[in-house]
């Protein structure tokens, strides 16, 4: 069986994830609506929406960039990346608030001029391709949207000078990613993101990813931790957190985090007292060191940081 998956089952477990409705009034949006927030509300300072061309999906892909103060003044000046997932449901726009945090970090001169990239990943894709292809995610981020960034903007195009992070489904996207492409990032941060055994024959078949065994396999981030452990014991730094009344994702992030610990893979790990499953009560509540432990990492990467005069 190929990894290709019927997409009528698709459609009728996963609801969320059609792209266009049956019947569509004239003045609705176009079928990459899931894929583009429009319009878009105000949003905070550098930051600005874009737009590019997702070959594989044959679409108009969103995405949120953040520029960091220095940029316009300094030409020559190339910057480090991090890039955000967004949760399910939610779109390019949805988690751009951090980017008030790290702002202020810059101007403060706390916090080295960094970039941030907020990429529309679909609306319950896991950041992964879809088992019928409709839904090319993983594609769209791993060989599209990331050349596309180091390609446009004066990033440092370097794994040591890319991290990764994201909430809920973001949190298990980019670790979904990371595991399966350690090679591209320095950095990873879960936050209160589900990692599941995808490949556990008592879940079969997938929803989204569909049946085919070797599909599967290939798109569980615990086999690929096991398959790229000592490149990721050497090359990539991790970070996971989650709140303690948060039951739906705490489970799985506890099972993410033994697994690291049992494979003897050094990483960062932290429960949040009575935190429920909110990501801005998270980052308000330890703003001062929200981006600590990406800055660590490019630090101990040797990437080349700028930090304002306050």
């Amino acid at each position: 069986m190929q990894c290709l998956f019927s997409a009528l089952l698709l459609f009728a477990l996963c609801p969320l994830l059609s792209a266009q409705p049956a019947k569509k009034k004239a003045n609705q949006a176009n079928t990459n609506d899931m894929w583009v927030t429009s319009p878009v509300a105000a949003l905070p300072t550098n930051v600005t929406h874009h737009t590019f061309r997702s070959a594989s999906m044959q679409r108009e892909v969103g995405f949120c960039l953040y520029l960091p103060p220095g940029y316009e003044k300094d030409t020559e000046r190339r910057y480090p990346v991090i890039y955000h997932l967004h949760g399910a449901g939610g779109n390019e726009v949805r988690s751009v608030y951090s980017t008030s945090v790290l702002h202020e970090g810059i101007l403060a001169g706390k916090l080295p001029e960094i970039v941030m990239v907020f990429p529309n990943g679909g609306r319950s894709t896991m950041y992964q391709d879809s088992g019928d292809r409709r839904f090319m995610a993983e594609t769209m981020m791993i060989t599209e949207l990331i050349p596309h960034i180091d390609a446009t903007f004066r990033t440092i195009a370097d794994r040591k000078a890319r991290c990764i992070e994201g909430f809920s489904m973001g949190g298990r996207g980019s670790t979904n990613l990371s595991m399966k492409h350690p090679q591209l990032f320095g950095s990873l941060f879960n936050q209160s993101g589900n990692v599941y055994h995808v490949s556990d024959a008592a879940n079969l078949p997938n929803a989204y990813l569909g049946g085919d065994p070797q599909c599967l396999r290939d798109n569980d981030a615990f086999l690929n931790l096991t398959k790229n452990l000592d490149f990721i014991k050497a090359n990539l730094r991790i970070q996971v957190a989650c709140g303690t009344a948060d039951p739906e994702h705490l489970k799985t992030v506890r099972e993410y985090h033994e697994a690291l610990t049992k494979a003897g893979m050094a990483h960062s790990y932290f429960e949040v007292e009575g935190l429920d499953h909110n990501q801005k009560k998270m980052i308000d509540g330890r703003k001062d060191i929200w981006f600590d432990f990406h800055v660590e990492s490019l630090k101990l990467n040797e990437v080349p940081l700028h930090y304002l005069d306050p």
